[in-house]
């Protein structure tokens, strides 16, 4: 709200008994700017759907003080967003948010749209959906270039458009490598095993790296699909590539650190390849291979919400099993922390967990941890609030680990 010239934030917890109350209840939004202004950040961003009038003001006063919010300074690195021009008021939305908001959710996740662009995608469908009666507004002084969302295409520079997305990559002209390529794709173990044999013969430097990262994502998807050639060849990679240079090789270990996580679109999956995990991930102790974990997880950061721990870090990390003991003596498992956060997703029914939960042994558990924080099992103590020799556990039917 604007009380004299000046914009307040209410919180939840503001009095609205009268101005006063209400004035010094709220938080001034120059505060706000000030304290980001005053940070080291490189960008500040602020949106706010919340133009409205000052509700204590009487109707001969409002010719004195205008409606809706009042225009601010911007420091430098600084965008304020408002769901109106100054002097005008936001509309409410028919559902859960505002006009502006609706319009904002439409856009702001389109990737590589710098954000005075997704603004004016935002400003036009606001007016299209008000017939014009609500125009938002921006003062900007940023300096850079920012996007709320990037496509795996712009953050990956190192490999083509139709690698990452890989359905679309050419195999003609005919290569050892392209041939190799289209019969791992075949999910026939008859054609996937031989082409991987006839790989060790092939001179790899004829064809790109593209190629070669995207013989990788296919060599990891086989051996998720069972074909023991492909299987073999992740747990001997360091052996079976030694003699390939290192650019080469690490495109081959790029593309299937990428499987794991991409889709044949170049999309992050809802649901990881996990199978082979432990055994690829085994290579990140390995000097040489270094930059292809440090890649994944350069890649992989716009979506860190998904993870508990960023894939790719070797950073090594405790995990606290939190149990609780029934009256039948077993210990039915209640957390997996985390750097104090839970780990452990479950809807069970607290009231009957015997019926709703199955037993498990330690040593399966510390499995199910480590494929579910993607982190390989070198790096991960388990740090157990039970006696792991004669302990009886119990974890929740439906239990998921991860985020």
């Amino acid at each position: 709200m604007q009380f004299q010239g000046e914009n307040y934030l209410n919180t939840t917890d503001t009095n609205f008994y009268d101005e006063i109350s209400a004035k010094h209840s709220s938080i001034p939004l120059n505060q706000v700017i000030d304290r980001m202004a005053a940070c080291s950040n490189v960008v500040n961003i602020l949106i706010l759907d919340a133009c409205r009038d000052n509700p204590f003001l009487q109707a001969w006063h409002r010719s004195v003080e205008s409606a809706g919010l009042a225009p601010v300074h911007s420091p430098e690195g600084t965008l304020i967003a408002y769901a109106t021009s100054p002097g005008q008021k936001a509309k409410d939305g028919t559902g859960r948010n505002g006009r502006y908001t609706e319009a904002l959710l439409k856009h702001i996740k389109t990737p590589d749209v710098p954000i005075e662009d997704m603004f004016k995608r935002v400003r036009n469908t606001l007016r299209l959906s008000t017939g014009s009666g609500q125009i938002s507004w921006e003062h900007t002084s940023l300096i850079g270039d920012f996007f709320f969302s990037t496509s795996t295409g712009r953050r990956m520079t190192d490999y083509g458009a139709d690698a990452i997305s890989d359905s679309q990559f050419l195999l003609k002209p005919s290569t050892k490598v392209r041939d190799a390529i289209d019969s791992l794709k075949s999910y026939n173990w008859y054609k996937q095993n031989p082409a991987l044999a006839a790989l060790a013969d092939v001179d790899l430097t004829n064809d790109t790296t593209d190629a070669l990262f995207v013989l990788g994502r296919n060599i990891y998807q086989a051996a998720c699909g069972g074909a023991n050639a492909a299987d073999t060849y992740i747990k001997e990679f360091r052996n079976k590539t030694a003699d390939i240079e290192p650019e080469r090789r690490k495109a081959i270990l790029d593309g299937m650190l990428f499987e794991i996580f991409f889709n044949s679109k170049g999309e992050l999956r809802k649901d990881f390849k996990t199978s082979k995990f432990e055994d690829l991930f085994e290579l990140s102790k390995v000097p040489d291979f270094e930059a292809s974990f440090a890649l994944i997880s350069e890649v992989l950061t716009p979506y860190q919400s998904r993870f508990v721990v960023l894939p790719g870090r070797t950073r090594p990390v405790n995990v606290d099993v939190q149990t609780v003991e029934l009256d039948t003596g077993e210990r039915l498992i209640t957390g997996i922390f985390v750097d104090a956060a839970n780990a452990l997703r479950t809807s069970r029914n607290s009231e009957s967990p015997s019926s709703s939960s199955y037993p498990i042994r330690h040593e399966k558990l510390v499995q199910q941890i480590c494929t579910g924080l993607l982190m390989p099992s070198f790096l991960v103590t388990v740090t157990p609030d039970y006696d792991i020799s004669t302990a009886r556990l119990l974890i929740p039917m439906d239990a998921e680990i991860g985020r």
